[in-house]
């Protein structure tokens, strides 16, 4: 299926490793130019050259820590100078600190909303001009699916994405005569580093090893396993496409079927 990417231009973020770094492989083997953003300096430089070196795909590093002020308008005004455009956002972070509701400071709710909600509001107001201008976007936010089941010790997440949630709904429906889609796409149990972080905490917190962890969330999986990062980012890939130009204010989860609701 030819998706019609091909000479776009896309801005992930967190896409030094994990569901941000496959789904940039994915964008840039769909012959996406890219500018990739994420903390750690030296480890996204290394998935640019790669990335970059594997699909020929013209990709820029800029690191960035996304939860502070001004960062995420630096980043958008380095791909405007550098590419003129930005058609796809990809806005994706790492999770904040696992623990029930009284284990969390004040703080640790403020740096939370930074993380996971500021970041998303800053690099969409600084998107939206070029793509109102040109008819055409593609916002699409990689939340959890912790925003249609809630999951156990995890309060901040659940909580502070459902924001995300919230608000690109209803973005879409003022976006969408312009020709600008906004999803969200949920990741379930997914083999990335953020996975083993709480496969580790769980483990712990009930005096058992991680692979017990690990076991437990298989047995509630219907499909038995966990997922690959390069299956998600199949999804965003294609909602990101031409032929998704139909689909908008929509939360699509990728879990091998674990959440429960019918909707």
């Amino acid at each position: 299926m030819d998706l019609g990417l091909r000479g776009r231009v896309a801005l992930v973020a967190g896409a030094s490793r994990g569901l941000g770094r496959a789904v940039a492989e994915e964008l840039a083997a769909e012959g996406v130019d890219l500018v990739l953003c994420a903390r750690g300096e030296g480890p996204l430089r290394e998935a640019a050259g790669a990335i970059g070196g594997a699909s020929g795909r013209r990709v820029v590093a800029c690191p960035a820590n996304l939860s502070e002020p001004g960062e995420a308008e630096r980043v958008v005004a380095e791909a405007l100078g550098t590419f003129g455009r930005v058609d796809v956002l990809v806005t994706n972070t790492g999770g904040p600190p696992p623990g029930r509701f009284e284990s969390h400071s004040r703080e640790a709710w403020h740096d939370a909303v930074r993380q996971l909600l500021d970041s998303v509001l800053d690099l969409t107001r600084a998107v939206l001009p070029g793509m109102k201008e040109q008819s055409w976007g593609r916002i699409i936010n990689v939340t959890s699916i912790a925003v249609k089941q809630p999951v156990e010790n995890l309060v901040l997440s659940n909580s502070v994405r459902a924001a995300v949630t919230g608000m690109a709904r209803t973005l879409a429906n003022e976006v969408a005569p312009l020709g600008i889609t906004v999803n969200n796409v949920l990741p379930g149990y997914t083999r990335t580093e953020r996975v083993e972080q709480l496969a580790a905490h769980n483990a712990a917190a009930r005096g058992v090893d991680a692979a017990a962890a690990f076991a437990q969330w298989e047995r509630e999986i219907p499909m038995g396993r966990l997922g690959e990062p390069r299956e998600f980012a199949a999804l965003v890939a294609f909602l990101a496409s031409e032929r998704a130009s139909y689909i908008t204010g929509t939360s699509i989860p990728v879990d091998g079927g674990w959440i429960k609701a019918l909707l």
